[in-house]
């Protein structure tokens, strides 16, 4: 059986990209940007929603993104239950 996506909020997204380095950079809204750094000077940029619970399309569009940026192999750690 393949790992399933687990229902999230916004706050606990934006937990989880904090473990990776990604901060704050503005707020418009329920829309937060993040930013960060990579160790190349690249600025690397992701937008997420802080609602209470995500749908899972949109779950599945942050960790699209995100994936351009960190190992899949380590989100799928922090977003998929076993």
């Amino acid at each position: 059986m393949s790992p399933k996506l687990q229902r999230l909020s916004g706050k606990e997204v934006l937990s989880i990209l904090s473990k990776f380095g990604f901060t704050v950079y503005s707020q418009r809204g329920s829309h937060v940007k993040l930013r960060r750094t990579s160790v190349s000077g690249e600025i690397q940029s992701l937008t997420i929603v802080m609602h209470d619970e995500l749908d899972i399309g949109t779950l599945r569009a942050i960790v699209r993104q995100a994936s351009r940026f960190i190992p899949e192999d380590q989100l799928k750690k922090e977003f998929y239950s076993d």
